[in-house]
């Protein structure tokens, strides 16, 4: 289901004088068989460790400036399905909790970040093009609770609400599959930023991202393949209401992965490296996640 992930916190940290960065989303946190689901509980529990070495301007240099970011996430996720049907598909919720560690090398920050929840519809497996075809849709909302202070320059939370509903599909052929999960983020506004921005109040930007994967099934229920993510930032970031230019955002990453399934265990390892930065920073993290079905 949805999984999210603090890859951007340590970017936001100290560029604050370019305004509200993007909140951290999901950007390869979910991957393989990402959308076969069925009514009834999931519970499971994301990690990742990440490393970014470089800053990328908005035109694609890299900046001579030091680099050294440095992220630790636990995230925790419970999701249901209604045996009961709405438009055709099960019913549900999910909530998830996260918190997070991060060093920039000019600040620590550590806590809870903004929890996300929203409802879900996913659809009983049907067919496309003779293939086993499954599809889900999510409207998620990013909740505003997670640490914040005005006084700190690396914060946990954003302060702020936002939207990040998605539509994913899994297609299975023989011993292949892919899976698509495809986010729209949109940001409300942070009416208390951090006072060393100097400013009133900061708005991200309007961005899409996605994930997506291809594997194959090497041995029975373990697959392995290839992983990869890529967000691109539609809008200009705002401050005191005023656009700021060159201040959009864009990140790609691929690398390998699997999963493999024991009964109603599952058990995935990922890892990215990050291509394409614009306007943030880029490198490499690691993706473990366990999940439980009932």
């Amino acid at each position: 289901m949805t999984l999210f992930l603090l890859m951007q916190v340590g970017i936001q940290a100290g560029r604050w004088a370019w305004g509200q960065q993007l909140p951290a989303v999901n950007l390869g946190d979910t991957n393989f068989l990402d959308c076969i689901a069925n009514p009834g509980w999931l519970v499971e529990e994301i990690l990742q460790g990440a490393h970014d070495g470089k800053t990328f301007s908005g035109s694609g240099n890299l900046l001579p400036e030091p680099t050294d970011v440095y992220s630790g996430t636990s995230l925790s996720h419970v999701a249901w399905l209604a045996k009961r049907k709405f438009l055709g598909g099960w019913y549900g919720g999910e909530v998830l909790p996260i918190f997070a560690y991060v060093d920039t090398g000019h600040g620590i920050g550590r806590g809870m970040g903004d929890p996300l929840v929203g409802p879900i519809i996913q659809w009983p497996r049907m067919h496309l093009f003779g293939q086993p075809f499954y599809q889900r849709v999510v409207f998620d909302v990013f909740v505003p609770i997670g640490q914040y202070s005005r006084n700190d320059q690396v914060n946990i939370g954003t302060n702020a609400w936002a939207l990040n509903p998605y539509y994913a599909f899994t297609m299975l052929h023989a011993k292949w599959e892919t899976s698509w999960r495809i986010h729209y983020l949109w940001n409300a506004l942070n009416s208390g930023p951090p006072f060393s921005s100097g400013y009133k109040s900061t708005q991200a930007g309007q961005a899409v991202h996605f994930n997506a994967t291809l594997s194959y099934e090497a041995w029975k229920n373990i697959y392995i393949g290839a992983n990869g993510y890529y967000l691109k930032q539609l809008t200009d970031a705002r401050a005191n209401n005023v656009a700021i230019p060159n201040s959009r955002e864009q990140i790609g990453a691929i690398g390998p992965g699997m999963v493999m399934q024991r009964g109603k265990w599952f058990f995935y390892l990922s890892g990215y490296h990050e291509v394409g930065a614009r306007n943030t920073t880029q490198g490499n993290k690691i993706v473990v996640r366990v999940s439980k079905v009932w």
